[in-house]
């Protein structure tokens, strides 16, 4: 024991003993007493990375990055999964804390077939926590010996040693192993789990077709966690801290949810009233009295009101004019109150448990319950949701969320004009608006996540413990965030704004305004004027939603009207940061889809509402719920579609 190694051979009747776990359980501490303090701390091969190689009498061990799943999602990832195939025996250090989160990592291993030992660690946080776990009953469901442990006071490490030559492998469900055994051609135990998950190189390596069914397994060995955990976990209640019982609390659906309900309630008064109703409504008002009409008093020193170059620079969408107060007026409080509200949902490590609460819930959608965050924010601003999808994991959940915020949240402003034209036809017409718009939210999440290629990635992520945020590193944070934002999104604004006021010299907005007349008269049922209201919403949607207040037509074609400016490409600040997000060519596509999705779900509500006119309040809601039941079964029938696609390719 503490002779350097600089490699990882291993002696003649020696193992290779590798330390595998989460980030932040103990590894480093399990491997310093093991090893002492002789060791080698090198760089992988191909890679920055460093990791720490030692003895431990005539065994090699390895301590892996942290990672929360054996896979190839990430490089250190990539790095803990060849390290971890090619050992003897694996030392999964787990977070006692935190069971439901690290024993993911620990089922995935055994499904390996890898020899395993379970060192429990942070045990008194544990208890201090009242977190009393059955050790006894916690081995025999996992089938491997598990040491509880203090790593930091020494507590178990003279066990573990004892221990190490009783790693053993686990219990694997049987279904499981069956679909590893049937693998064809047979390929190594510990790579066929992978192969099986869908695991690019693996697969490759092996010269396999790639098998899309992590989905599907990633769910069945969260189901055995959540079981497992729920078996051998009790709560005392001895000396639990509030910010523990309050962070569990969280995580449960039957207080979670509630919990959620609540901040989303704050998170809209601030975004949706303050930010967006009060502040937004004062600095646009400062810059439209002030500051346009300044900059148009300049320019008339030097060139006529109504040149062409004076429209485009302070005209109605003039790029020193529209642009200055989009940014400055409308953005600038937005940016900063979203970034500040991301910033102290982060520093308090609420964020996580947000989107481990609804994971669940947003999977049949493409979603892994990160998402909800942006969807959260859309309800707000949509330009700030837009900007928000960059926290998710992959480009295919950065799609479809990109693709819902644009056809199916609408933001705060446009919400509340809604709410006051709704109120005086009556609630029902209210409900059967949110109806529309969640079915047709839940319904294409579903139809994306079916037909695009690829699956959910999995929820991977920390659970750190509840926190007072620090102001300082919140308002650092959401100042350099903005500061970033403000930096890219200039020149796009300008780009926008001089594009809409060549249209608008040139006369072809009037043209695409007398374009639009046939579609708003002959589809929707609607007066002329409504293509006003249309151009107007491309602008921002509020101001399109207002202008419906000057015109008289019936409850059903404000409805119609409502629904479908609702649904159709969202404003131009939030377009613009689509096609920055995007990319042009795919944020082009998205705006056509949603524009053309818009007028035929408007045009389709239009027939179905005539056909219930002059039907009382009753009857509304009679068709809100017809409406949910429809969707319920189309939902099921693709949802059965999917599962039979995804077994057919489980077992071929």
């Amino acid at each position: 024991m503490g002779q350097s190694n600089n490699n990882d051979d291993v002696p003649a009747g020696g193992k290779k003993i590798v330390l595998a776990g989460n980030p932040n359980v103990g590894k480093s501490v399990i491997f310093n007493a093991l090893t002492g303090l002789y060791m080698d701390v090198s760089n992988y091969p191909g890679t920055t990375l460093n990791m720490a190689c030692g003895r431990y009498g005539q065994d090699v061990v390895i301590d892996t990055p942290g990672v929360f799943s054996v896979s190839s999602f990430s490089e250190e990832e990539t790095i803990a999964r060849d390290i971890i195939l090619a050992s003897d025996i694996v030392v999964n250090v787990v977070n006692a804390v935190h069971l439901e989160q690290d024993l993911f990592l620990t089922l995935q291993i055994i499904e390996m077939g890898i020899p395993l030992i379970v060192a429990l660690n942070m045990i008194d946080e544990a208890e201090r926590e009242g977190i009393d776990v059955n050790i006894s009953r916690l081995e025999r469901d996992l089938g491997v010996t598990v040491v509880p442990m203090v790593a930091e006071r020494g507590i178990g490490l003279a066990d573990l040693k004892k221990k190490l030559k009783s790693a053993r492998t686990g219990h694997v469900d049987p279904a499981l192993e069956e679909k590893i055994n049937d693998l064809h051609p047979p390929v190594d135990r510990r790579e066929a789990l992978l192969i099986l998950e869908g695991d690019d190189a693996i697969s490759a390596r092996n010269g396999l077709k790639r098998r899309p069914n992590r989905e599907a397994m990633y769910k069945a060995r969260r189901e055995r966690v959540n079981q497992i955990v729920e078996r051998v976990i009790r709560e005392t209640g001895r000396g639990t801290s509030f910010s523990a019982r309050l962070g569990r609390w969280m995580l449960r659906p039957a207080t979670g949810f509630p919990i959620l309900a609540l901040t989303l309630f704050l998170v809209y008064e601030l975004v949706g009233v303050l930010l967006a109703g009060v502040i937004v409504d004062g600095a646009e008002g400062f810059m439209g009295d002030y500051y346009e009409p300044a900059i148009r008093s300049l320019l008339a020193f030097f060139m006529h009101p109504d040149s062409v170059i004076s429209r485009l620079l302070a005209g109605d969408y003039g790029v020193l004019t529209l642009t200055v107060t989009y940014l400055i007026g409308l953005l600038l409080p937005l940016v900063l109150g979203i970034f500040l509200i991301l910033a102290v949902l982060e520093d308090t490590g609420y964020l996580p448990r947000i989107a481990t609460l609804v994971d669940r819930t947003l999977a049949g959608m493409g979603l892994n319950g990160q998402a909800i965050i942006p969807l959260i924010l859309g309800f707000g601003c949509v330009t700030m949701a837009l900007i928000s999808t960059r926290m998710l994991a992959s480009d295919r959940e950065r799609r479809i969320a990109v693709f819902l915020l644009a056809l199916c949240v609408p933001c705060s402003a446009q919400l509340a004009i809604i709410m006051a034209i709704m109120a005086g036809q009556g609630a029902a017409y209210m409900v059967l608006y949110a109806t529309f718009i969640f079915c047709l939210l839940v319904l294409t999440g579903t139809l994306l996540n079916s037909f695009l290629p690829g699956s959910v990635s999995p929820l991977l992520i920390e659970l750190p413990p509840l926190r007072l945020p620090k102001m300082k590193n919140v308002v650092v944070k959401a100042g350099r965030r903005a500061l970033d934002f403000f930096k890219e999104a200039f020149p796009i604004f300008a780009a926008g704004t001089l594009f809409l006021g060549i249209l608008d010299v040139t006369g072809l907005l009037g043209a695409i305004r007398k374009l639009l007349e046939p579609l708003t008269m002959n589809w929707l049922h609607l007066p002329p004027e409504v293509a006003d209201i249309l151009l107007m919403g491309l602008i921002r949607k509020e101001f399109g939603a207002a202008a419906i207040l000057n015109l008289h037509m019936s409850p059903l074609q404000n409805f119609v009207i409502l629904l479908t400016l609702s649904l159709t490409v969202p404003c131009i600040a939030s377009a613009l940061i689509m096609f920055k997000e995007r990319g042009w060519r795919e944020g082009a596509l998205i705006w056509l889809s949603v524009f053309v999705l818009a007028f035929l779900f408007g045009g389709g509500a239009t027939r179905l509402l005539e056909v219930t006119t002059g039907l009382g309040y009753l009857q509304l809601l009679l068709l809100a719920g017809l409406v949910i039941v429809f969707t319920a079964g189309l939902l099921a029938i693709l949802r059965l579609t999917v599962t039979k696609r995804t077994n057919k390719n489980l077992y071929h």
